[in-house]
């Protein structure tokens, strides 16, 4: 049986609820969150703002390896949230869901990503070793381009 490990981080924005939706609905702005060290670039042209069942391809380099990665939007609920999953690409799975909460003073932005590695037993030595500090890193840089993006 494969391992379901779940990354989650919340991050407070004072700004309305709807205008940080909308950012993250322009899948042209993914490019602008991701450390420069993966080398992420979007291949397809999807639909601005994105929609239920919007695929996504991008390619990417994880540890020096070029990795073409598919998502599809799954859910889409303006302003409220929505959920990528992976259709193909380095994990076995992986389903993003995006929440934006209205709180005193501005959003709550939630990110909780189910992910399960590949490779069985090896999958789990690598989350160990280098996956899961990656995962961290990537999250707190997007979470730090995002404080700079909306002026926090």
């Amino acid at each position: 049986m494969t391992k379901t490990y779940r990354l989650e981080q919340s991050q407070f924005i004072r700004k309305r609820r709807e205008e940080i939706f909308l950012f993250f609905a322009d899948a042209s702005n993914l490019q602008r969150i991701t450390p420069p060290f993966l080398h992420f670039h979007i291949l397809s042209a999807p639909t601005n703002p994105i929609e239920a069942g919007t695929l996504i391809d991008y390619r990417l380099k994880l540890y020096g390896v070029p990795v073409y990665w598919r998502t599809r939007i799954e859910t889409f609920e303006p302003p409220y949230s929505f959920m990528d999953i992976q259709l193909s690409g380095p994990y076995r799975l992986w389903h993003h869901r995006h929440e934006f909460i209205e709180v005193p003073g501005g959003t709550e932005m939630r990110d909780i990503v189910d992910y399960q590695l590949p490779f069985g037993p090896l999958g789990y030595i690598a989350r160990s070793l280098f996956v899961r500090r990656s995962l961290k890193q990537i999250f707190d840089y997007r979470k730090a381009v995002i404080a700079e993006i909306f002026g926090e």
